[in-house]
Order: C-alpha cells, then structure tokens, then sequence
C-alpha cells in the first residue's frame, strides 16, 4: 500500500533525513513531501524523483498545514520546537502520527490523552541528544538488568565538535547545528546527582571547572553538566542511584575561553544593547571581558574577533546577536569540512552475585561528517527520525500513545538499522 510522509522543515539538520526518505520512498514506490517557508531550499535537498515533491509553507497558516498533513500517513517536524504544537493539534485532528527530534515539553505532554484515545504514536526526542543517547542507554541498562545488575553511577556525554581533518582554529569546534543554540548553552544552569547529592550549578559555574573524559584515536574532550539531569533518573527507572550526570562534551580550550565569554555577560538575550549601535566597535562592545583575559584564552578570543574594530552588525539587538554574529562568521563550516559526533556512556554497576565488586563498562559512538552539508550531526539527528516513521509505517514499532526512545520496542528496530548506517557504539569492559 502507497504510503505518505510529510517533513516538516528543510535546515541544517535535515539533510541527511531527507536523503534517506528520498531513497526509501523511492524504492517502496511511497511518497514524501518535503514542506518548507524556503521552497528553493527543500527542492535543493530532493533528488528529482516522482516519488518526491517541495512545497512552500507556512506552518502558522492552519489551512495550508491542515492540508497537507490530511494526505499523510506520519508527519515528522524539524521546525523550531516552539511550533510542534501547531503540528501536534493538526496531526491529532486528522489522526496522523507526529515524530520530532524535540525534547518533550508540557504542551505536548498535555495532548497525551487526546494522542491515546486516538490509537496515535507521538515520538519526540528521537534525534541525537535527546535520542540515540537514550536508546544506546537504555539498551546498556536493560541487559545489565537481565543479567541481575545494579547501576550505581551513570555518566552520558555528548558532543557536536569539529572532526580533527578540519580542525584548524584555536576553539577546536565549527558551527554544525543551529548557532543560537550554541550561544545560549548552559544558559538555564544544571542540575544533576553526584555521590548521592543533588547539585545545582548556575550558568557561570557550568564552564568553571575541567571535567576530562578520553576516548581512543581523540584528543581529551571535557564536558559540561547538561540541563535538568534529575528528571530522566525516574524515566530511565534508576531511582536510588547514586550518581546520574547528563553532559555536553567540548575541548577543554573551549571550555575556558567559553567560561570568561558567560562572565562578561556577552551570550545575554535578554537586556538590548545600551550602546548607541553608530559607529560601535565589536572590541568596544566586548570591553567587559578585558579584565578576564590571560595569555590561555587570548588568541581564542582574538580569533573569535571580540577585538576587531569591526562595526557590530545593524541587525544587532542584544549582546547574544553579536556574539551570533562572530560565531557563524569565524567558526562557520567550510565546503569540504567535516565535523564529529562524540557520545559516550559511562557505567558502573554490581551485581547479584557479586554485590562487593563494582563492573565499569563504556560505550562510545564516534561519527564523522562527510562534508559541510552530509554532516555528523545531520546524520545523527536525522536517521533516527527517519528510520522510526519507515519502522512504524512497516509495523516494526506498534506503540501508542506519547513516547520518547526508551523502551525495546522502539530502540531495537531504531539502533539494529542505525548500525547498518554506519552508526555504531563501541563497548569497553563488562
């Protein structure tokens, strides 16, 4: 039987998901419609076949989004996640299931028995991070369970970085995801379980401290405690551990030049700009962090062109819009250049017959971007989504109701056909 799915969204991280509908559809003689506000750049992802089109659309327009999510069979929406709910009200009225790479929020959680009563699946965090962090976590953690284990202390890290081919400036990182999500990371603090205490760090004291991790064949990454840990200890079913931290991974360079940038105020979103936008500098605009500077961060920052006599951008309208600005200008993704996805989950656990003796066990996904455009990240982000809505349409994945990625049912046909992609862990320990 002809299926039919609508993607919501043609950016950055949709690339490698649209290519791989692109091939699916074609080969199955189903149909995707790719819907875009840029129809010159969903068609520029599509490969021409009758069994694809582009659309131009406005997701606000409920007439036109009605319309063409009436013709599908499964929606997947890439769009800024404050729009999903748009999506999600239109998927529940004309009964289709809704895929997002999101994490889940209370609007959506709200929709959860209109969702049930329907018979629909509502898939979010089905991406990178969330997504494969959890389905590759999950995995470790129900077998250490089968086997009668007891985890004790969970650390998972992830990291968007540049690969080391490419790396060729003193932040060791390039822009492969939405740069307003990288000025503003860390910006809401964090709060995670460590040795049995609940620990909250505020967004300066996030970059304050070095924590280092090692991954063979790489360099020693460094990471960040990453949003509200807390919240996944019940969902991940691991009440009563003893340490549950979630992170974001980086260099250690970064992490220091980051740390003097979130003091001096120069990520701020909120406050407009007091200066007088006429003939301001980028240095004299970036002045607050002078007193911050040492010889360890200087060419980093100087890289970054915080010092350049340069005028800040017209378009400017908080300290966040400038430093935006430098970020997609000085740290972009060159054609040819390739980034890296870096995950890695670290666990300790006893067992039954053993409860004296605690077993440590890794496991590590390292992935590299083809080019500029077949990135890490867009493959990583993208191929789960893509592969759950082609599991659910195939009768792989049989839920319903309001999901994320933590139950066999959904991560088993998910990670058996992300492995085949090339997209694979690498366990060390037992």
């Amino acid at each position: 039987m002809n299926k039919h799915i609508l993607l919501f969204g043609a950016g950055k991280s949709a690339t490698c998901l649209i290519q791989f509908l692109d091939r699916t559809v074609s080969s199955r003689d189903w149909q995707l419609t790719v819907a875009e506000s840029n129809l010159e750049l969903a068609q520029s992802k599509l490969s021409g076949s009758p069994h694809t089109k582009a659309v131009q659309v406005s997701v606000e327009d409920r007439e036109q989004r009605d319309n063409l999510i009436r013709q599908a069979d499964i929606v997947i929406s890439l769009l800024p996640p404050a729009l999903h709910f748009l999506v999600a009200t239109s998927c529940i009225e004309w009964k289709k299931h809704l895929l997002t790479a999101s994490y889940l929020d209370d609007k959506l959680r709200a929709l959860e028995p209109a969702i049930r009563d329907k018979g629909l699946l509502f898939l979010c965090e089905m991406g990178l991070d969330p997504g494969i962090d959890h389905m590759s976590a999950m995995q470790l953690i129900h077998r250490i369970r089968e086997q009668g284990g007891q985890v004790h202390s969970f650390l998972s890290h992830t990291g968007g970085l540049v690969s080391p081919v490419s790396d060729d400036n003193p932040w060791h990182y390039k822009i492969s995801w939405n740069p307003r999500n990288v000025v503003l990371a860390g910006s809401a603090g964090a709060k995670y379980l460590e040795n049995g205490q609940t620990v909250t760090r505020t967004y300066e004291e996030l970059f304050r401290r070095i924590n280092k991790v090692e991954i063979k064949e790489l360099a020693s990454l460094a990471w960040y405690p990453n949003r509200d840990s807390l919240s996944y200890i019940p969902v991940y079913g691991l009440d009563g551990i003893n340490t549950f931290i979630r992170t974001t991974l980086r260099y250690p360079d970064y992490i220091r030049a980051w740390s003097a940038i979130v003091d001096a105020h120069l990520t701020d979103d909120k406050t407009p700009l007091s200066l007088s936008k006429d003939n301001v500098t980028i240095a004299q605009w970036s002045s607050p962090i002078r007193p911050l500077v040492d010889d360890s961060i200087r060419s980093q920052l100087e890289y970054l062109g915080l010092f350049s006599d340069e005028p800040i951008p017209p378009s400017a309208h908080t300290s966040a819009d400038v430093l935006q600005y430098l970020l997609e200008t000085r740290l972009a993704m060159r054609p040819g250049d390739r980034d890296m996805i870096v995950m890695l989950h670290e666990i300790a656990y006893t067992t039954a017959a053993s409860p004296g003796v605690t077993r440590r066990i890794t496991s590590s996904l390292v992935v590299h971007g083809e080019d500029h455009l077949r990135t890490a990240m867009a493959k990583t982000v993208g191929l789960p989504l893509g592969i759950a809505a082609v599991s659910i349409l195939e009768g792989k994945i049989k839920l319903t109701g309001l999901h994320i990625p933590i139950s066999p049912g959904i991560y088993t046909p998910v990670m058996e056909e992300l492995a085949l992609q090339g997209i694979r862990f690498v366990e060390e320990g037992s």
